[in-house]
């Protein structure tokens, strides 16, 4: 199947727009190479003794005799976070694997890990957003030392993958694998623990009950079900080809996760630069894997967090997304999947239904995805059309073919039959901005809201209004001064069940927000991450009580219908701050909110990378920005 002209267009026009900052990337990557031999060999006799003075006696060996690869284990092991807790036991089953090829495996580093869940509505919410940068700043920090020729990462949760994935890839001269640690068994249904929590937002359930179904449908260990950031995380690592095909939904504390674990273990060491197979993932994440996660994160209606973190991703390779390709790439991308919050199933129905490999083909054979990019196998994304088996006598891995039909079109469909023949993300943009608005399971109805503005500073006043029952209207909630540079921009779920209920009401109710609802505003139509902020010079802080905003998804609408006299003869709003700045830890990141980017460009910390003006000594070689050759082109072809 030809490539889809869009898809074309798209990719071609993000190749354009990063060809300098790629070409810097890729200059970058080059010169911290070590080629034919590990990257310790550069490495002073004190700086290696220091590397391998607690090692056991047999993998000092190998360290000392500088000839076989080290794999780095970078974590983020935590045993309160559920979907973090069973990398406990990885690092013992890696290094058990890489023994048995001739290498070894040193625990280089662990990142932070914290949960959206736990922090939702609390202070610690507001730094949620900047742990990814952190996270990203943890693992360069793991992999300074310069001991490592591959890179084995455990991480699961909504910062926590993409803050891997940037740290890895100002590490991209190391090949990288990701290792997930899979979704926890099922529990109570996304469906009934709404209803709890709308009943609960209603008075009409207890605390005890509330707390009851959230403990049945948060039970045991892996990542929550639903598709939010987590799992989004993962399906978008298989289809950027980081993890092996069919791990990302994988129970843990099973033999098929432990053998897959062990299985990644080796492949790290395999495509180390010491062998025949060397693949770096600063050669995996280029514009087309990029693309290709864009669309994969369409097509299965994943979290609209992503439009901050795949752009922050690409930014850190070298590539230039907006929203404008996520919005033009939406309006041809079919929706394959209904997981909640687009349906009632799971991730581990999905997964039973055909999962990812599933998804993948069928992109793949609707010339929805690119076919010609690198992977850890290899062997192009063809490769990863599979999903994984315990071996006959149940002591490694074996792939077969993806389905070729799903098991349930309830919840996974092919191309041919979509559920929507788009991929239900759109971006809207008017006076107010230019926003996201997620619409896969908002009803055609809704999409459009024309209300008068009921303007809010926090979540909490709204909140109090809507205990008070001052929301029982038609309005449009602006919820302004939520964005990275305010206070970190936080996730503001706790206005789901509120606006769901006054929806369910019969009222025509919209939020637009400065912050993030990753895919939890569900069927309430939400304009998300305006962007520019208020701090930024953005128009959300002009809009008044009883404007008159249209907020309309078919359209791509986000304005406020006020005359432009008086819109432009309004001062711009005001804001006390401090208390987001102290307490909790928030004045530790006050740096990250002076210098953090526009929702639009990832809400980084980072730059892009550029040519460097003058002259930098690396292993002895000179990185002079652009003039260093290397592109993906002369690696593929001197790979070929």
């Amino acid at each position: 199947m030809p490539l889809h002209p869009v898809l074309e267009k798209v990719t071609a026009r993000v190749i354009q727009r990063s060809r300098v900052s790629r070409g810097a990337y890729l200059a970058h990557l080059e010169a911290a190479r070590v080629k034919g031999r590990p990257q310790r060999g550069t490495l002073a006799c004190t700086n290696l003794a220091h590397g391998f003075a607690a090692f056991p006696a047999n993998d000092k060996l190998i360290l000392k005799e500088v000839k076989k690869p080290s794999v780095a284990i970078i974590s983020a092991y935590n045993d309160m976070l559920s979907a973090h807790q069973p990398f406990e036991v990885f690092p013992a089953i890696i290094k058990d694997a890489v023994r048995k090829v001739g290498a070894v495996a040193q625990f280089a580093g662990a990142t932070p890990a914290m949960c959206d869940g736990v922090t939702q509505g609390q202070p610690g919410m507001e730094l949620s957003l900047f742990s990814r940068d952190a996270i990203a700043m943890s693992t360069a920090i793991g992999l300074s030392h310069n001991m490592f020729d591959s890179v084995l990462y455990l991480g699961v949760c909504d910062k926590i993958v993409p803050g891997l994935l940037i740290g890895a890839l100002h590490f991209g001269h190391l090949p990288a694998v990701f290792v997930p640690a899979g979704p926890m068994t099922s529990g109570l249904s996304n469906k009934e623990k709404a209803a709890i929590r709308q009943r609960y937002a209603q008075g009409k359930a207890t605390r005890e009950e509330l707390l009851e179904g959230e403990a049945q449908s948060y039970h045991g260990a892996g990542t929550c079900t639903f598709y939010g950031t987590a799992n989004s995380n993962q399906l978008l690592m298989e289809i950027m080809g980081l993890h092996l095909p069919g791990a990302a939904f994988i129970n843990p504390n099973t033999p098929l996760r432990d053998a897959l674990t062990a299985a990644a273990a080796q492949h790290a060491a395999r495509i180390t630069e010491m062998g025949n197979e060397y693949m770096p993932v600063g050669h995996i994440v280029d514009e087309k894997a990029i693309i290709n996660a864009v669309v994969g994160l369409l097509a299965t209606g994943g979290s609209t967090n992503h439009t901050l973190h795949l752009v922050a991703i690409a930014k850190a390779a070298g590539v230039v997304i907006d929203w404008d390709d996520f919005n033009e790439l939406s309006s041809v991308v079919p929706l394959l999947c209904r997981i909640y919050p687009n349906g009632d199933a799971d991730v581990n129905h999905f997964h039973a239904a055909g999962g990812t490999g599933f998804v993948i083909r069928e992109l793949l054979d609707a010339g929805l995805l690119h076919e010609d990019v690198n992977t850890i196998l290899g062997k192009g994304l063809r490769a990863h059309c599979a999903e994984p088996f315990l071996n006959d006598d149940a002591t490694g891995v074996i792939f077969k073919d993806a389905p070729l039909k799903s098991a349930d079109e309830k919840v996974l469909r092919g191309a041919a039959d979509p559920f929507s023949k788009d991929g239900g993300m759109v971006l809207v943009q008017g006076n107010l901005g230019r926003a996201i608005m997620k619409v896969s399971a908002v009803k055609e109805e809704h999409r459009t809201v024309e209300a008068p503005a009921l303007v809010f500073d926090s979540q909490e006043a709204f909140m109090d209004a809507y205990k008070a029952g001052e929301l029982d209207r038609d309005f449009v909630a602006v919820i302004r001064f939520q964005g990275p540079r305010a206070n970190g921009m936080p996730e503001l779920h706790s206005l789901t069940p509120a606006l769901a209920n006054l929806q369910d009401a019969g009222r025509k109710v919209a939020l637009v927000t400065d912050g993030r609802m990753s895919g939890a505003s569900g069927k309430v139509p939400a304009a998300i991450h305006v962007s520019p902020e208020i701090l930024a010079g953005g128009p959300l802080g002009l809009v008044r009580d009883g404007d008159i905003i249209r907020v309309c998804a078919s359209t791509g609408t986000l304005e406020a219908l006020v005359s432009s006299e008086v819109w432009h003869g309004r001062s711009m709003a005001q804001a006390d701050l401090s208390p987001n700045q102290i307490g909790m830890g928030r004045e530790l990141f006050s740096m990250f909110r002076s210098t953090v980017s526009e929702a639009e460009q990832g809400a980084t910390t980072f730059p892009l990378p550029s040519p460097i003006p003058t002259t930098v000594l690396l292993h002895g070689k000179e990185d002079v920005g652009m003039t260093v050759p290397g592109s993906d082109e002369d690696f593929l072809a001197k790979k070929a």
